[in-house]
């Protein structure tokens, strides 16, 4: 197989890149990233580059993803622009990469009749009551609440009319919030250790009554590669891990791995329009494709990635302080 991992240097797409390379080791891996501030060559240590090859560009180049992806059999579409903070501050990259960027890669692979896996977000279904017992499903509608989660569910909507309109071959897959290793400072739990790592209190958005459903990001390339292998042509997966956690719960467990009292803890300005509730219903991919979550702990996963950050201050420390200052200015 040769596959195109389009943001395989960013967070998730870094780690699929890593797991596909232990599990798949006669596979063959091209990764388009064009390097904003979320790709990192660092993210890809010790990888073979006669298996994987980096090429550093946009998906918005229709010259360059066409070039690429005539050679290859399959696209895992990563790419996006992904944190709900900087959509706020600035829409526009975010309809380019993620709305723009997705038309791209579908017309290439509607041309040249390749397998497209394309990678979304629960936060494209709004948020659930923190009392509601629902959780969201393949079915739920459509009711994004930001600038990234509203261009995410434009890219979803053009893969489905793509395979509905010209019978490309392609699946995709929303999942719930990511942790692990090699995950930028400014999203949640990273910045939280980092910042303790630095001194620093944690920033905790309002009363810390939301809730995310994490995943250890090892468990979303696992299911990822199930659908790619075998799942069904235009159908849509769900992948989550039963993580519900809000976040006092989740900083106040970083507060207790790392020694700190509630001291360490500052309540600051929320996000506008922050959404109350996410939990994901994974049962589809669960029974039709075999696939089970590995790391259903998610103390014992936020411990190895406290011990991560706290062992590879060498790759977040450049981030920090842009990372910061940035949040200062808006308060938050």
């Amino acid at each position: 197989m040769r596959i195109i991992v389009t943001g395989g240097a960013g967070f998730i797409g870094s780690n699929f890149v890593q797991y596909i390379y232990k599990e798949r080791p006669d596979w063959q891996i091209t990764i388009l990233d064009v390097l904003t501030y979320a790709g990192n060559k660092s993210n890809l240590p010790g990888l073979d580059e006669s298996r994987v090859k980096l090429i550093v560009g946009n998906i918005c180049d229709e010259e360059l993803v066409d070039s690429l992806v005539k050679d290859h059999d399959a696209v895992v579409h990563f790419a996006a622009e992904s944190h709900n903070d900087n959509s706020l501050d600035n829409p526009r990259p975010f309809l380019d990469t993620n709305i723009v960027g997705t038309y791209t890669i579908l017309e290439a692979v509607r041309k040249h009749k390749k397998r497209l896996h394309h990678i979304s977000t629960d936060e494209v279904y709004g948020d659930l009551e923190l009392d509601d017992p629902a959780k969201f499903t393949e079915s739920t509608p459509y009711n994004p609440s930001s600038p990234y989660s509203s261009t995410k569910a434009g890219s979803d909507l053009l893969v489905r009319a793509w395979v509905r309109s010209f019978d490309v071959r392609a699946t995709l897959s929303n999942c719930s919030n990511n942790y692990g290793p090699y995950q930028h400072v400014e999203k949640m739990i990273p910045r939280q250790i980092t910042n303790i790592i630095s001194g620093e209190k944690l920033k905790l958005y309002g009363s810390g009554e939301n809730v995310r459903d994490w995943i250890h990001t090892e468990d979303h390339s696992s299911a990822v590669l199930a659908i790619l292998e075998h799942g069904k042509i235009g159908e849509t997966y769900m992948i989550g891990a039963n993580g519900e956690k809000n976040n006092l719960e989740v900083f106040n467990l970083i507060l207790k791995f790392m020694g700190k009292d509630t001291g360490w803890l500052e309540h600051v300005n929320d996000r506008p329009g922050h959404d109350m509730r996410y939990a994901i219903d994974a049962s589809k991919i669960q029974k039709e494709l075999g696939w089970t979550p590995k790391y259903t702990d998610f103390e014992a996963g936020l411990k190895d990635t406290i011990q991560w950050y706290t062992e590879n201050e060498d790759w977040w420390r450049p981030q920090k302080e842009a990372t910061e200052a940035k949040y200062k200015e808006l308060g938050r």
